[in-house]
């Protein structure tokens, strides 16, 4: 018989029993030991079906194939691109992580992505020495014009984007702005109210450890305005 001890945005610290039962699967910052999922870091319980998670209260992003990231090129080599994702490593995107046949020798690859320019990428390898690829393949994969560019905390993003995108849904909608959100911590926004949309950003980034905060968002947004005394 399953018993959950932690529950849904509990707190939890390292080594915390979660739940004593293999009907649970370890999601991020969790490890399993034996018929029980325990907490790898300080921070609250998210359970998404039978995926047992922790959100960290702070962090440094760890790349992890298949993330998506945004990126900013600081370097262009003669067989691809090295790219900030603002990790602890090196990230690279190679020309066979580029769609289509580049053939480098005929071809000045600063014209396809150029130091400076802001890139959403995908996590294709990373390996034991944490050398990261990146690759450009996916088609929700792109080269950012305009719109802005802000850091969160990249522990807080899985609240940011809320369960099965929620929350970032819901502030795209009542913005009407575009927003991608990088599992790395950096987001790029585009629309008119592109500063109120970073400010309910700002406040989810804040609050994300209280209860009750998808209505505090939803009330905020029906408002258009923050009210700044509370």
């Amino acid at each position: 018989m399953e018993k959950l001890l932690k529950h849904e945005r509990d707190f939890v610290t390292p080594g915390d029993k979660i739940v004593e039962s293999m009907e649970f699967l370890p999601g991020r910052n969790c490890f399993r030991d034996g018929d029980s999922i325990y907490a790898k870091k300080l921070g609250l319980v998210i359970v998404e079906g039978r995926v047992l998670s922790v959100i960290p209260l702070n962090g440094v992003y760890m790349p992890s194939r298949d993330d998506m990231v945004i990126g900013e090129v600081t370097d262009v080599q003669s067989n691809g691109w090295v790219i900030d994702i603002r990790c602890p490593y090196q990230a690279y995107l190679p020309l066979s992580g580029v769609r289509g046949f580049i053939d480098s020798s005929k071809t000045d690859i600063s014209r396809i992505y150029d130091v400076g320019d802001i890139i959403y990428g995908k996590i294709k390898m990373v390996n034991s020495s944490m050398s990261v690829h990146i690759s450009m393949y996916d088609r929700i994969c792109r080269k950012f014009s305009g719109g802005r560019l802000v850091s969160v905390n990249p522990a807080k993003v899985p609240r940011i984007i809320g369960k099965s995108g929620s929350m970032i849904d819901m502030i795209k909608t009542k913005t009407g702005c575009r927003i991608v959100v990088g599992q790395n911590g950096l987001m790029w926004l585009e629309g008119e109210k592109e500063s109120f949309a970073i400010q309910i950003i700002r406040l989810i980034e804040e609050k994300s450890h209280m209860g009750g905060l998808t209505n505090e968002v939803e009330k905020i947004l029906a408002r258009g305005v923050i009210d700044e005394k509370k």
